[in-house]
């Protein structure tokens, strides 16, 4: 319905120390990302298709407040609104993993230098499911490549908020594209067949979002792992970066072991040792290796203000 098309501005307020540009780094990963955009000056635009096709533009204008730029059905705000809550973290308490990286004398600078970043979400258990298995066995950089042509492919840009943007793929898109266009994207056949019967599975609601919160981890794990081609670090990244799950870390992860060598390349390291201390908050070592190697790039998104509370 045209006449419910609207755009609105609203402010939430976010639990100090919050920096946007560090939260959405970890959730777009690389730069080039073309669903999760960092503006240069610091915003966070993005469009959600399956609300209405509403366009989100998110800017930290202090230490305490970030606002909220809606561009869609007005009847969809309210739930945009909580969703942009969850996917940036906004109330998360991070005081015991700060506390415990402080124990940890190479995780001690890094925590302080990322201090203010917080566990994203992605919007939907669907894009999480996609993202980690795009992401099985290869690096970060070839992943992303293939993600940028997947989801060229399925799409197309628009400009929002002055900025080029793509609605990710739904799964009706995967299950209907011809094959052959998803391997010219990159995708191989195993990893192709995955993907299908995940959307699959949420189409039946043998896989259910809600389902899932309402089990453990290890219980929610072993649900994930019941789908052929997710094992245990699939579920692990779906877990942590789709529900928010920080008591889980992606074992056996080559990005993570190579981000670890580069932090603390003269010193053998434990890693259960260090998984250990960190407790139920572990999760958050691998968004803090993550944006270690981005800021070893020089690929940090840049903040929008003084984030200092």
């Amino acid at each position: 319905m045209a006449g419910a098309q609207a755009t609105g501005s609203y402010t939430i307020a976010v639990r100090v120390p919050y920096r946007l540009d560090l939260t959405v780094s970890a959730l777009r990963r690389l730069p080039t990302n073309p669903v999760d955009v960092l503006s240069p000056g610091g915003a966070y635009v993005r469009v959600l298709d399956g609300m209405g096709s509403a366009a989100l533009r998110v800017e930290q204008v202090d230490a305490r407040r970030l606002v909220v730029e809606i561009d869609g059905d007005r009847r969809e705000h309210r739930r945009l609104l909580a969703l942009v809550r969850r996917m940036l973290g906004v109330e998360v308490d991070l005081g015991r993993f700060n506390r415990s990286a402080s124990r940890i004398p190479w995780l001690r600078p890094l925590a302080r230098r990322m201090r203010g970043v917080k566990p994203p979400r992605y919007p939907t258990l669907w894009e999480a499911c996609v993202n980690a298995i795009v992401f099985q066995q290869v690096s970060v950089i070839a992943a992303s490549a293939i993600m940028r042509r997947f989801v060229a492919t399925l799409g197309k840009p628009r400009e929002r908020f002055g900025a080029r943007l793509y609605a990710f793929p739904d799964p009706a898109s995967v299950r209907n594209a011809r094959a052959a266009r998803l391997r010219a994207a990159g995708l191989s056949d195993g990893k192709l067949a995955t993907l299908r019967r995940v959307a699959d599975a949420l189409d039946t609601g043998s896989l259910d979002e809600a389902a899932l919160e309402q089990r453990p981890s290890p219980e929610a794990a072993a649900l994930l792992c019941g789908i052929k081609g997710i094992g245990p670090w699939t579920a692990a990244v779906v877990l942590l970066r789709g529900l928010g799950r920080l008591d889980v870390f992606p074992a056996n992860d080559s990005g993570v072991a190579r981000n670890l060598a580069m932090l603390v390349a003269a010193t053998p390291l434990e890693v259960e040792a260090v998984l250990e201390t960190l407790g139920p908050q572990r999760g958050m070592l691998y968004y803090h290796l993550l944006l270690a190697r981005l800021e070893a790039r020089s690929e940090l998104g840049r903040p929008s203000h003084d984030a200092r509370a």
